[in-house]
């Protein structure tokens, strides 16, 4: 069976395939000096809760934005997996042309959701991904990766106001039921919210328009269904675009 760990600047992915399906997936916050013993310690307890056992897996492949991760994440797979992990961006083929001008600065997220977006769904595509950036970007019909968009993330815009203006408090996100708020809470929730909805419609249309083409679009990552029902610019909202993306890496260089 094949761990797929999928890190983000905030929160990390651990998700097991059996070559078949998924059989469970698990998140955890992003700790850059977590040690392989200390993964190894929380993945048991979650395997254990589910029946399973480190023992069963054979197999990994990392995608990681956090690069001081990687030598732990790796350590975690060679000592108690027994496999020596595929790491995206070490020597891996992905398959896809990378048309940018300099393709080793593309984040190894944005080339595993183009791939997983391409596998999953016909024609060009814009994926978004919402997480501590906001990605947008260009898959074509060949699934190359053409480029795109990179924004703060939601969360980030939640927190930087907050630390920059001392009278505006800390907020949680949610869908206001008022594009007018009738509080400072209500106000900074539909600024925030409605402000990401109108930045996602904009940069769409742009997109479309300059490439003169019909463009499905698909919304990714863990703040993507909080924009479910609210606009008719996402096509699909499918939160298994990276980890796809992962299985289909490794079923081409294994």
């Amino acid at each position: 069976m094949l761990l797929a760990i999928e890190q983000g600047n905030t929160n990390s992915l651990f998700a097991i395939h059996d070559g078949t399906s998924w059989i469970a997936q698990w998140r955890s916050a992003t700790e850059p000096n977590r040690t392989a013993d200390e993964y190894a310690v929380w993945l048991s307890q979650l395997f254990a809760m589910n029946g399973l056992s480190l023992k069963t897996l054979d197999a990994c492949i990392i995608s990681s934005v956090v690069p001081q991760s990687i030598f732990n994440l790796r350590n975690l797979s060679r000592r108690y997996l027994g496999a020596e992990p595929m790491v995206i961006g070490e020597n891996v083929e992905l398959g896809i042309p990378i048309r940018v001008g300099k393709p080793s600065e593309v984040g190894a997220d944005r080339v595993v959701n183009a791939l997983g977006a391409h596998v999953a769904y016909p024609g060009p595509l814009i994926v978004i991904d919402s997480g501590t950036a906001t990605t947008i970007d260009v898959v074509a019909a060949d699934g190359g990766f053409e480029g795109g968009i990179i924004a703060p993330g939601i969360h980030l815009s939640v927190e930087a106001l907050h630390a920059a203006a001392a009278k505006l408090p800390r907020v949680a996100l949610r869908r206001p039921n008022h594009i007018i708020g009738r509080d400072t809470v209500s106000s900074i929730q539909s600024g925030v919210f409605w402000g990401y909805v109108g930045l996602i419609e904009g940069l769409v249309a742009r997109i479309r328009q300059e490439r003169q083409e019909a463009m499905t679009v698909i919304a990714t990552g863990g703040i993507a269904a909080l924009f479910q029902g609210a606009t008719d610019a996402i096509d699909y909202f499918d939160p298994d675009v990276t980890v796809r993306g992962l299985v289909e890496v490794y079923r081409r260089n294994a």
